[in-house]
């Protein structure tokens, strides 16, 4: 066994971040995920900037253990080659514009002729329906619309902010994996597929409401604006850099008062409650900053490990790789690419038992697997020769 999923094989006929991180995600636990892509150029983000050995990065941290078929689909025999690659397998998962699939050819009814038991999953941009439905998307615009980027911003009267990481794109691939393994589970029990619809609208919304909309929650008790209790982040200059600081409860309170030698704070009557630190929260950060500005971070850290107030450095991209927590957790680890080189990738982060060695092939060129699966549905090696000739599918290395 290889992996949780071993035995599973999913068409991936998605590109760019939101479809590619869910399959990648499936690949990681073990099912075998077959990335159909145009032999005219394939997934987008193979083209991206920061490039080694004709890879980019982006396509490298996206598409890890897959397999690459190249087809023409808009060609009657790329399409039917389709076809029989889905006959043989569990999950398909595509994100074009609502309708597109319909019109290639690949609707739910079609697919279901070949592959009875088919799982369908189906990312659109704003849902399937509605005035936005048929409208292009990116990141930025399912942050302005789910109200990520007022919440960024901290309170509604401030200037909206974009989360500096594609948040959208990203939930969206994580929920889409969960359910495609919730639809795989529910098939096992009852014997019946189902057909997986999501938004990235729907993802960010609902990963918001969590913690972000505590003001809407309450029907007909709306608060009518958001408003921050604080524009200051937990994040506190050193002589010597920044760390961080996170203080909630009484005790907390106690041992960073210990932990900074500052026994008047707790007699200030503005903390002498956690809802008192909250409505004072300015003030309350200003004193702690005021302190924290005096020395290093190392002697910061190692004080208020101390007195156990959680706290921990703020590290840039490079120093997190050889943060000694990090290495603890061997979670970025180095895979040799056969044309890209070495590369750093963090592992899949969930481990299981039964799988004590995360399976890592390299993500594959385009049209890498095209002549073994398709030989594997049955092709000859001369229908593939022909194929391959004119253009319906495409070899790479």
């Amino acid at each position: 066994m290889t992996g949780p999923l071993d035995g599973i094989r999913i068409i991936d006929l998605t590109a760019v971040i939101s479809g590619p991180l869910a399959t990648m995600m499936l690949a990681d636990q073990g099912a075998e995920v077959i990335k159909v892509e145009n032999p005219a150029g394939g997934d987008f983000t193979r083209h991206a900037a920061n490039r080694q050995g004709d890879f980019s990065a982006s396509f490298l941290n996206n598409n890890r253990n897959k397999k690459s078929v190249a087809l023409n689909l808009k060609e009657q025999a790329g399409h039917h080659a389709l076809l029989k690659l889905i006959a043989t397998a569990d999950v398909l998962i595509q994100n074009f514009r609502p309708g597109v699939i319909e019109r290639m050819g690949l609707g739910e009814d079609e697919l279901r002729k070949v592959a009875p038991k088919l799982i369908m999953a189906s990312i659109s941009g704003f849902g399937d329906t509605g005035p936005y439905a048929q409208r292009p998307v990116y990141d930025p615009l399912i942050q302005g619309l789910s109200g990520l980027a007022t919440v960024q911003a901290g309170a509604d009267e401030r200037r909206p902010q974009l989360v500096r990481t594609i948040l959208p794109d990203k939930v969206t691939g994580i929920t889409a994996a969960q359910a495609i393994t919730a639809a795989l589970f529910a098939r096992e029990r009852t014997g019946e597929p189902q057909h997986v619809r999501l938004s990235m609208l729907d993802a960010t919304v609902a990963f918001l409401w969590s913690s972000d909309m505590g003001s809407q929650t309450f029907v007909q008790g709306e608060l009518p604006q958001q408003e921050a209790a604080s524009f200051q982040d937990l994040v506190y200059e050193t002589t010597t850099g920044y760390i961080a600081i996170a203080v909630q409860n009484d005790r907390e309170w106690q041992a960073i008062i210990r932990a900074l030698d500052r026994p008047e704070w707790a007699e200030d009557p503005r903390f002498r409650t956690a809802e008192l630190r909250q409505q004072n929260i300015d003030a309350r950060l200003d004193l702690i900053q005021s302190v924290i500005k005096t020395d290093s971070a190392e002697h910061w850290l190692a004080r208020l490990e101390e007195y156990q107030v959680p706290c921990a450095p703020v590290l840039t991209r490079t120093e997190m790789l050889d943060h000694p927590q990090v290495q603890a957790n061997e979670l970025v680890v180095h895979h040799d690419h056969p044309q890209a080189g070495t590369l750093r990738q963090a592992r899949a982060p969930a481990r299981f038992s039964g799988q004590p060695e995360q399976p890592w092939q390299s993500a594959p060129g385009l049209g890498q697997n095209t002549g073994e699966l398709l030989k594997e549905c049955g092709y000859s090696e001369q229908a593939i020769q022909d194929m391959i000739d004119s253009g319906v599918a495409g070899v790479g290395s």
